[in-house]
């Protein structure tokens, strides 16, 4: 059957089948913005989050937040899981009010998840990613105390470049990215046979999960027949460094918008009109 061009330009997505790998708190709004386009969204979280085994160092920089000249926000989850535990343990953070501390977000949406909190954030990163970040800091950190809350997985690249910038870094584990107990079976089956156009991946850590499940021969072979999308540069590397194919990168939905995220992936298949792997009907 013929799609009309009005439809095709309305849902540019029609007959795509998207593999969305994170996880449900976060992916709502783009399952709704890809739906909207057309597409068959698949919902199979590839990561999960949790507390740190030991609270100790985080506990510990929490009673101490008066020490640190700056703290630095990559991510909703930092946000998150320092301010819950800052509230379970009772601790007033004053330094969290204070104009003379420097709060840096990666973006306006770890800013806004601060927000929540009450704490306001006086510095958001202009190119929404953690080196963007330290570098754009880096003339105002030179032997200033820097605490960094962060995933277990964090990026060791990051807190190597605050160092290198002569900030005394504190880095601690404010929570860690786990992988989940079971992937969807049906899905990774359908993965296995290629049987999707799309996988959306917002982190390395994603990435890596779906690997162990499937192996990383196979994820390469795969990403011959299916477009890999890959939310922000570290986890475009993650993919490439892998040996697979990176056939989509994207900006952190953070930056552009969820619907703007969803639109690039339309606009995509749009030029590439062969992109789509084959398909059994």
């Amino acid at each position: 059957m013929k799609v009309s061009t009005m439809a095709a330009t309305n849902r540019p997505l029609a007959g795509k089948r998207v593999v969305i790998t994170r996880a449900p708190e976060q992916s709502g709004e783009l399952v709704r913005a890809l739906e909207d386009l057309g597409a068959e969204v698949l919902s199979m979280p590839a990561v999960a989050f949790a507390p740190p085994e030991d609270w100790r160092a985080l506990d510990e920089a929490l009673r101490n937040l008066e020490s640190f000249d700056a703290v630095l926000f990559l991510s909703r989850n930092a946000v998150r899981y320092l301010l819950a535990r800052s509230d379970e343990l009772g601790i007033k953070c004053p330094a969290l009010d204070s104009s003379d501390r420097l709060l840096a977000a990666v973006g306006p949406g770890t800013a806004e998840e601060a927000g929540k909190y009450g704490v306001k954030v006086n510095f958001v990163a202009k190119n929404r990613t953690g080196e963007s970040l330290v570098r754009e800091l880096r003339d105002r950190l030179a032997g200033r105390a820097v605490l960094l809350p962060r995933s277990d997985r964090g990026d060791a690249r990051i807190s190597s470049a605050l160092r290198e910038a002569g900030a005394n870094v504190t880095e601690v584990v404010a929570y860690r990215t786990i992988a989940p107990k079971e992937l969807d079976p049906p899905i990774v089956s359908d993965i296995r046979r290629a049987e999707v156009d799309a996988i959306v991946f917002a982190s390395p850590s994603a990435y890596r999960n779906l690997c162990d499940a499937i192996g990383t021969a196979a994820m390469k072979h795969i990403g011959e027949r299916v477009n890999f999308a890959a939310i922000g540069p570290a986890t475009a590397r993650a993919i490439r460094d892998s040996g697979a194919r990176a056939g989509i990168e994207i900006s952190d939905p953070s930056t552009i918008g969820v619907q703007s995220l969803a639109d690039s992936l339309a606009e995509f298949f749009q030029r590439n009109s062969a992109a789509a792997p084959a398909r059994s009907s």
